[in-house]
């Protein structure tokens, strides 16, 4: 054999050698998506790191539900998706990723309609981004259960850097061990590069999607839980001290932050009760839009979702050391009204809102603004109760 046959021979080989090979297997192990009948949810289903949570109608049993689950590709589940199980109290499912060296427990929560209605701020377990720690506030069930946990931007925050000094460094977090504290912070080069060089400290009711808060951020923030009570009134307490200089975002302006002189940050707090019914028509793809409201259109005067809203008067948006209460009536938006039988099937939600800068979410406030919320309460009555024999 030749020279030149030798080195065809051995080139046919070589590429013989590397078609026959596979691709790596996926170290991935996530649930991406997770189901139960359409007929026994109140909501779509709530898919975060670690955990699963299946808000359901009051009429369904939990002893005997078969959640299914989409993975990413090779994963599996043990349990295998489909399994019937008793939910009267959380489940773990571990998966593991194709590759057999990765897995990650999630916990499964199925329970019915039911918020908490008075907020002392006093409950916080430890959210950890990029090893960075931070507060994650959260609420109990009269039971001692955990109703539902706040969403903040923490997590977001913790991608600049700088939440080194632990979880009073971030924009917000829990002070004395009992009260809510946000603060407006600058995000430093990281927030700068990105066009987003301030973050105002804020606590809501609904989710946080880290995955897309660089690109969207106003769409990172989904507002809203289900409910099935009439909300009369919010009321609480707080104190409020702002920035010692208000700045607008300016991408033209050094570090992306131009002063504006004489002008004050405000705060804001309010709460939104909203349809979650899509329109009729609407395809089946497009009715998940429905399920939150976000920073686009939680208070637009033309969102149609949008059936009352609590706010606080732009007259109590000031500064104050000590604690100052407030008491706001929920105003409907012209036309509105609630639907007795929506509400019976859990198709309303409602969010309620905190923030130290009132722009915060267009980047815009005071360093340093800071606003503390204690002892939040929604007042509230039942379907077919008179409002008092609720208080």
């Amino acid at each position: 054999m030749n020279i030149l046959k030798k080195i065809s021979f051995c080139m046919v080989a070589i590429f013989a050698m590397y078609g026959c090979q596979k691709e790596p297997l996926n170290a991935e192990c996530d649930i991406v998506e997770a189901s139960l009948p359409t007929e026994l949810l109140s909501k779509a289903p709530i898919v975060e790191n670690r955990s699963v949570t299946f808000i359901i109608k009051d009429d369904v049993e939990l002893t005997a539900l078969a959640p299914e689950f989409t993975l990413t590709p090779g994963a599996t589940i043990e349990p295998p998706s489909g399994t019937i199980r008793d939910f009267s109290t959380p489940q773990e499912y571990t998966v593991y990723s194709e590759d057999g060296k990765w897995h990650k427990t999630y916990t499964v929560t199925v329970k019915y309609v039911e918020l908490a209605l008075e907020y002392s701020f006093e409950n916080v377990k430890v959210g950890n981004t990029n090893s960075f720690k931070y507060d994650v506030f959260y609420e109990m069930n009269p039971d001692g259960g955990e109703s539902f946990t706040w969403a903040s931007g923490n997590s977001g925050f913790a991608l600049t850097g700088l939440g080194k000094d632990g979880p009073s460094s971030f924009p917000t977090f829990q002070i004395n061990g009992k009260a809510l504290c946000l603060v407006t912070r600058k995000t430093g080069t990281f927030g700068t590069r990105f066009d987003k060089p301030l973050a105002a400290g804020n606590l809501y009711i609904g989710l946080f999607e880290l995955g897309i808060a660089l690109r969207d951020p106003r769409g990172a923030t989904k507002f809203g839980m289900p409910f099935n009570m009439i909300p009369l009134s919010m009321k609480g307490s707080f104190k409020y001290k702002p920035g010692e200089q208000y700045c607008i975002f300016d991408k033209s302006y050094e570090g992306k932050l131009r002063p504006i002189e004489g002008m004050v940050d405000r705060f804001n707090i309010y709460a939104v009760l909203f349809d979650r019914t899509p329109p009729a028509g609407t395809p089946e793809s497009e009715a998940v839009k429905f399920e939150y409201l976000n920073g686009d259109n939680v208070l637009s005067e033309d969102n149609e979702q949008i059936i009352c809203v609590a706010e606080i008067p732009n007259e109590m948006r000031v500064a104050t050391p000590n604690w100052k209460e407030f008491d706001i009536p929920f105003i409907y938006r012209p036309g509105k009204s609630i639907d007795t039988e929506k509400l019976q099937q859990g198709m309303y939600s409602i969010t309620i809102v905190f923030s130290s800068s009132i722009d915060g979410d267009y980047f815009s406030g005071a360093e340093g603004s800071t606003l503390i919320v204690d002892n939040v309460e929604l007042v509230c009555r039942k379907l077919g109760s008179t409002p008092q024999s609720d208080f």
